[in-house]
C-alpha cells in the first residue's frame, strides 16, 4: 500500500507535533491527530492553529480528523506517530486500551522512556509486542519552528525494515524536507537523546560568558563523547558526521530556537532547576535524559566528561563555574 493510501495517527499536541502534522498534511489526506484536552481541540478546528505551539502556522483542518479520545485516533489509523515528551510517553499509553501492536509506530520521542529505562522502539517490542519490523524511529536537524517557515530541513527515518518504511518516507518527503533511510535505529534513538544533554552543556558553557572558541572545542569533543556512548550500547558501524548524528547536534547546541542550551544558558546564569523550568514553557528534554544516561553509563563505563559534569550541575548541585574550569582542563 502506498503511504498516500494510508490512514495516519498523530499522538501528541506540542510543537514537533504540530509540525509533523504541517509536513505530513501536505501529502496525506486523512489524518487523525490526538490532542489531549478538548478544549484545544475545539479551538484548533474553528482557528486553523495550535494556540499553544506554532501558532503562525495555519494548519489544513479539512484533512484533520481531530480528537481527545486516543483510542479512536489509534483504532483508526494504519500509522502510529508518537510525539509526546519522554516524561510523559508512559501515561499516554496507558490511556490506549486498544490492541495496537499490529499498528505500523513511527517514534519521534526523544529520550528514554523514565519508567523502563528503554528507549522508546525497546519499550513497545518488550511491553507491547510490537515487532522491530513495524517500529522506525525519525530524527534530524530540524527545529519545529523552521519547519513551521518552510525553511528546508533534512529528516532521517531508521528501522529493521527498510522497504516497508522507505514507501513511508514519502509521507514526510515535500519542498521544504528532505528524507534519508536508515537501519541504525537504536543510534539514532540514543543520538536524539544525548544531544539534548550536549546542548545543555553548550548552554551552560554560555551562559557561565565562554565564547564561541570554548564552545567549539566543547561541541568537537561531544561528537566523539556521543559516538563512544552509542558504540557501548550498540556495536553497530555508523557514520556518526551524518546529518542526524552530528548535524542534529550542532543545531540543538547552537540553535535560538534550542530549549535544551536555553534551559542550560539559565543554569550557566545561575538560575537553580526549578527557577529555569518555571521560566520555560516547553520542556527541555535533557534535564531528564541527563540523569538516564549517566545511569546507564555506569554499565556502559565509556568515557563520558560532559555527561558527567552536567549531571553533577544539574543533580549533584555543584557549581557550573567550578565543574566547567574542570572541564575545560581535560578536553581538547
Amino acid at each position: 500500500m502506498k503511504s498516500k493510501d494510508l490512514k495516519f495517527g498523530i499522538i501528541g499536541s506540542g510543537s514537533w507535533a504540530t509540525a509533523i502534522i504541517k509536513i505530513i498534511s501536505e501529502n496525506i489526506n486523512n489524518i487523525n491527530w490526538y490532542v489531549r484536552k478538548n478544549e484545544n481541540v475545539e479551538f484548533i478546528k474553528k482557528n486553523k492553529h495550535n494556540k499553544n505551539y506554532l501558532s503562525s502556522v495555519n494548519l489544513k483542518t479539512k484533512k484533520l480528523n481531530i480528537s481527545s479520545d486516543i483510542n479512536e485516533v489509534c483504532k483508526n489509523s494504519d500509522v502510529l506517530i508518537f510525539a509526546v515528551p519522554s516524561k510523559y510517553i508512559q501515561s499516554e499509553l496507558k490511556k490506549i486500551e486498544i490492541d495496537f501492536s499490529k499498528k505500523i509506530i513511527i517514534t519521534a520521542i526523544k529520550g528514554i522512556v523514565p519508567e523502563s529505562n528503554l528507549l522508546f522502539s525497546e519499550h513497545l517490542a518488550k511491553n507491547y509486542k510490537i515487532s522491530s519490523n513495524n517500529i522506525a524511529v525519525i530524527s534530524g536537524p530540524c527545529h519545529a519552528e523552521e519547519v513551521g517557515m518552510e525553511k528546508l530541513s533534512y529528516l532521517t527515518m531508521a528501522s529493521s525494515n527498510i522497504k516497508r518504511f522507505k514507501n513511508i518516507s514519502y509521507a514526510f518527503i515535500c519542498k521544504y524536507i528532505n528524507v534519508n533511510i536508515s537501519e541504525d535505529i537504536i543510534g539514532i534513538e540514543y543520538s536524539s537523546m544525548l544531544k539534548n544533554i550536549y546542548a545543555l552543556a553548550i548552554g551552560i558553557s554560555n551562559g557561565l560568558g565562554y565564547g564561541d572558541n570554548f564552545q567549539s572545542v566543547l561541541m568537537s569533543n561531544s561528537i566523539r563523547e556521543m559516538k563512544y556512548f552509542i558504540s557501548k550500547r550498540d556495536k553497530k558501524d555508523r557514520e556518526i558526521n551524518n546529518s542526524v548524528y552530528l548535524g542534529d547536534l550542532l543545531v540543538t547546541g547552537y540553535s535560538a530556537f534550542s530549549r535544551n542550551r536555553m534551559f542550560g544558558n539559565m543554569i550557566g546564569k545561575g538560575y537553580s532547576v526549578r527557577a529555569a523550568q518555571s521560566e520555560m514553557k516547553m520542556v527541555a528534554e535533557g534535564y531528564i535524559a541527563t540523569k538516564k544516561a549517566f545511569y546507564l553509563n555506569k554499565k556502559n563505563k565509556a568515557k563520558t566528561p560532559i555527561l558527567n559534569a552536567v549531571y553533577k550541575i544539574l543533580y549533584e548541585k555543584k557549581s557550573s563555574r567550578k565543574i566547567f574550569k574542570q572541564l575545560s582542563d581535560i578536553i581538547n
